[in-house]
């Protein structure tokens, strides 16, 4: 279950979701990483540890943290970010961080991403796939749409960013939220990106309750199962309560509705 669904701010005061999140049936949890300070995150280890929960982390990248800037010095302020963000989730004891950690979101030229761009972030990346690896940390890359990214925003322009960073550390993930507006068809992408791939992240169109939309879930599934996908599953949704995902009116009940009955729901496609 991923916790952007509570928003950004990851305080104790979230101690009571994890507990909510592990009742409900999940074994992992997916970890925004905003805050730089590795001593914040012992006491979660301790917390997850206590409750026998598993962790992926994610992180964000905003306009101040763009590793394709013309800038030198901004790249090298993304890539500093991304390291001190692979420090913190050492700390949690993780194995995968995953996002659009190859630029910042919602930043745009007006134009195609150029061969200079795609050198530069792929030069982060590899440089980060380094310290990643000092940690025994694998990155998961995922593509955002055309209207949040411009970098990479499809399978095809994913792997060839990935042959492009040439790391052991680098590989790939799946999000179902940007793949149902970017693909022709979630089994092919999936398939293309089989050997690489290290997470999926299942989100409906709307971002709300898996099942209540139209995104075709049963076929992704299915998909996995032939590949013999043996990373984690997990369910991303966004509320009001995460400015980023630009919701403005009430996708679901409530958190907690969503979180059981999206369990409930994978449940089923999952046996």
């Amino acid at each position: 279950m991923n916790l952007l669904l509570w928003g950004v701010d990851m305080t104790d005061a979230m101690f009571p979701i994890l507990e909510l999140i592990k009742e409900t049936g999940y074994d992992t949890v997916e970890i925004p990483i905003m805050d730089l300070n590795p001593k914040k995150w012992e006491g979660w280890r301790k917390k997850l540890d206590e409750l026998g929960l598993s962790v992926v982390a994610e992180t964000i990248n905003g306009p101040e943290h763009n590793s394709i800037d013309k800038s030198e010095f901004k790249r090298k302020d993304a890539l500093d970010f991304n390291k001190a963000v692979l420090d913190c989730a050492d700390v949690l004891g993780v194995e995968l961080l995953i996002g659009p950690i190859h630029s910042a979101l919602g930043v745009f030229t007006g134009a195609p991403a150029t061969e200079e761009e795609k050198k530069w972030g792929a030069e982060v990346l590899h440089d980060l796939s380094e310290h990643a690896q000092k940690y025994n940390i694998t990155l998961g890359l995922e593509y955002l749409n055309r209207f949040e990214s411009y970098l990479v925003s499809c399978t095809d322009e994913l792997m060839e960013l990935m042959g492009r960073v040439n790391h052991p550390s680098c590989k790939l993930m799946f999000d179902t939220f940007h793949a149902n507006i970017e693909e022709k068809r979630l089994p092919d992408a999936i398939r293309k990106m089989a050997d690489h791939l290290v997470h999926v992240q299942l989100s409906e169109n709307d971002r709300g309750t898996l099942g209540h939309g139209h995104v075709n879930f049963e076929e992704v599934i299915s998909t996995l199962k032939e590949i013999d996908y043996k990373g984690v599953i997990s369910v991303e949704a966004f509320s009001q309560k995460l400015v980023a995902a630009n919701i403005w009116r009430k996708m679901f009940e409530s958190e907690e509705q969503l979180t059981k009955d999206s369990y409930k729901y994978l449940k089923v496609l999952t046996r």
